[in-house]
């Protein structure tokens, strides 16, 4: 019988097929990135996948994913030099995304996630992920909000620079 690879606590993990089968079923979770639900079957899911099949789902490249377990945010079973990405690993990997794009820094995306198995229903995860996004919405639209006016001045100052360009050449210049 060959080596059958097993994950932390010795169960046995099935092989990752090589090539994963297009299509996506209804019903697929929301948020999951473009690139995981264009190419993955709900029933492929619930497979480890391994470190190329990771990159192209999450459109990431091995080097993040590598910093991402460097960082304990995620932590693939090891197969040799083999790296398998659960679906816990997928899932964490989801918000860690999220979490960036919406601009958390990485030690409050590990706090986070550290809230799951708070054995409450996730309620105080849930909590702290309100109250952090919250703070990042305020800080977002007050950036928006001078990003607006930063616009403004620069349309107007390009407005005054056209209009002094062409009074002093005697013709019109675009705006």
């Amino acid at each position: 019988m060959p080596n059958q690879t097993t994950n932390a606590n010795h169960d046995p993990i099935p092989e990752v097929p090589a090539v994963l089968p297009a299509g996506l079923p209804a019903g697929l979770p929301a948020g999951l990135p473009a690139g995981l639900a264009a190419g993955l079957p709900a029933e492929t899911l619930a497979e480890p996948m391994t470190i190329r099949q990771m990159c192209a789902a999450f459109q990431v490249t091995p080097r993040t994913l590598r910093f991402y377990e460097s960082k304990e945010l995620i932590s693939p079973v090891r197969d040799g030099a083999r790296r398998l990405y659960g679906r816990r690993d997928r899932a964490r990997l989801t918000l860690i995304l999220r979490g960036k794009r919406f601009g958390f820094s990485l030690e409050e995306i590990r706090q986070l996630l550290g809230l799951y198995a708070m054995g409450d229903g996730q309620r105080t995860q849930l909590a702290r992920t309100h109250e952090l996004a919250l703070i990042h919405l305020a800080r977002m639209e007050a950036q928006r909000a001078e990003l607006d006016d930063a616009i403004t001045q620069l349309r107007s100052q390009i407005a005054w620079g056209a209009a002094e360009l062409a009074r002093r050449s005697g013709g019109s210049v675009a705006a």
